[in-house]
């Protein structure tokens, strides 16, 4: 039951509502925001409810917004109703419906950099924010939000939202306030700089500002996030790791970095994740993180030491990561600084700390061009996240995948990509189980020949090579020839076949 530790002014007990009472006041065409990230963070209660009205019969179709993917209880299930019209910025396939939905055109799907999407809601570019729902752990005395683990865009939905509905998580534990460190820039030609200068720095508050007037109801909810515990490093993500932290201390050797590591920023699913924990096995100590994501591997660093500070816009609370939290909740809330997404993937922040970033592509190309979203140059696998604002902005920048998928039957080093999410002009380094392809400085033809011969498994390089001697036969500066590359598309996947 919901009492004065979660609802901290007496008036707003008199807003409390059952989750359907909540849902009527989301109509047909509405764009309605979502606060959470990844799944984290995320309302539940009053889109079921919506999904079962318009199941029984109501006419509603939305527009949803928020920070990223968020769980089923939103995007399976109003899919499920054909209740979803549009979606931004992000979604992930995860979440079986909708991504069919998505690649049929029965959802109208806008993928952005995430950096951009809240600035661009505060621009008007997009229309009202009709009804924002928000999951929070508290509300204050003074009806501002103390959200719980994930920010996402949720202060900008509040900012703008004409209607709110609060849904009150009573399994969020209250010891996280104090976490949240909220900021909003403001507009041109008023923005100033973001006084960011190290991972740990607060510049705002520890709440969402809203209101008590703005509140127009709340939802009890103690549902839990749908996060499962990720899986354990495989053999080929520790050479993966081992690889990049060879590449690291070669790195600080040659007077490249720093001795005190710059902040890491990792992508999400379980290779990032397997990845950042072989920092754990290296010499590394005091690390720094200014990430989006904090993932279950971040959790086992702070623990042991390792990382000393880590700043996100949400951390993933998987079964793992609550025990973890639960066990000692005044490390974490001291380590970790969750922040509003445009300002945990600031272009200007990003750049001024000089973060390290670390991402995982579905396939990368000879010349060092990465594919994050489409399968085959088409079908949305999932959005292109906050990689491309970390890629394009990042001291050093570095995509690390198994070098094949699908169980070895498809090459992930292609000699182009089906589509390009990020160009050559803005990546630097590859690392597989193979090894490590640094193309920093190189020309186009030499990129190729260094990521053929470092980066590809050996049952692709013969034919990866034949495909550049061909193409070098155009005596162009980046030699492309498209026939012989859908050709070797198709060759490489039947190669992979015959070798299993």
């Amino acid at each position: 039951m919901l009492d004065s530790t979660r609802l901290r002014n007496p008036s707003l007990f008199d807003k409390i509502v059952s989750p359907e009472e909540a849902a009527l006041l989301i109509k047909d065409g509405m764009n309605v925001g979502v606060s959470g990230f990844t799944p984290s963070g995320y309302p539940k209660k009053t889109t079921l409810a919506l999904a079962k009205a318009i199941k029984e019969g109501k006419k509603c179709r939305i527009n949803i917004w928020s920070g990223a993917s968020v769980g089923p209880e939103i995007e399976e299930e109003l899919a499920k109703v054909n209740g979803i019209k549009g979606r931004m910025p992000y979604y992930a396939a995860s979440n079986k419906t909708i991504c069919e939905q998505i690649n049929s055109s029965q959802i109208d799907y806008l993928d952005q950099h995430l950096s951009h999407f809240a600035q661009q809601i505060d621009y008007g570019f997009f229309g009202d924010v009709d009804v924002a729902i928000v999951e929070a752990a508290a509300i204050t005395k003074e009806g501002n939000l103390i959200l719980g683990p994930g920010v996402g865009n949720t202060p900008m939905l509040v900012k703008h939202a004409k209607k709110i509905i609060v849904e009150v998580n009573t399994s969020i534990p209250l010891n996280i306030e104090g976490m949240h460190d909220i900021y909003i820039c403001q507009k041109p030609p008023f923005r100033t700089e973001i006084p960011i200068y190290s991972v740990g720095d607060r510049i705002g508050t520890p709440y969402v500002e809203c209101g008590l007037k703005r509140i127009d109801c709340i939802v009890e909810s103690d549902i839990l996030d749908h996060v499962r515990n990720l899986s354990e490093p495989d053999d080929t993500s520790k050479k993966i790791a081992a690889n990049l932290v060879d590449f690291l201390e070669n790195e600080q050797k040659q007077g490249r970095l720093p001795e005190k590591m710059l902040p890491l920023q990792s992508g999400v699913g379980s290779i990032a994740n397997a990845v950042l924990m072989g920092l754990s096995q290296s010499k590394f100590e005091n690390l720094t993180m200014y990430s989006e994501i904090l993932q279950d591997s971040v959790f086992g660093l702070i623990k042991s030491g390792k990382v000393i500070q880590a700043s996100g816009c949400a951390f993933t609370p998987s079964p793992k990561v609550w025990q973890m939290y639960k066990e000692d909740p005044d490390l974490y809330r001291k380590t970790i600084v969750l922040r509003p997404l445009d300002i945990s993937n600031n272009p200007e922040v990003i750049r001024r700390l000089g973060v390290i970033s670390l991402n995982t592509p579905l396939e990368f190309d000879i010349y060092g061009q990465a594919n994050s979203t489409h399968v085959l140059g088409s079908r949305m696998m999932n959005g292109i996240g906050g990689s491309g604002d970390y890629m394009r902005n990042g001291y050093l920048t570095i995509f690390s995948t198994p070098s094949t998928a699908k169980g070895g039957n498809i090459s992930s080093i292609v000699p182009m990509v089906s589509h390009a999410d990020h160009t050559e002009h803005d990546t630097m380094v590859f690392i597989t189980e193979q090894g490590v392809a640094d193309v920093r400085g190189l020309s186009p033809i030499k990129r190729a020949k260094l990521i053929i011969e470092k980066c590809a498994h050996p049952n692709y390089r013969d034919q990866l090579f034949e495909y550049l001697k061909i193409a070098q036969r155009k005596n162009a500066h980046m030699p492309v020839d498209l026939d012989h590359a859908f050709d070797m598309h198709k060759q490489l996947i039947a190669t992979g076949s015959m070798q299993k």
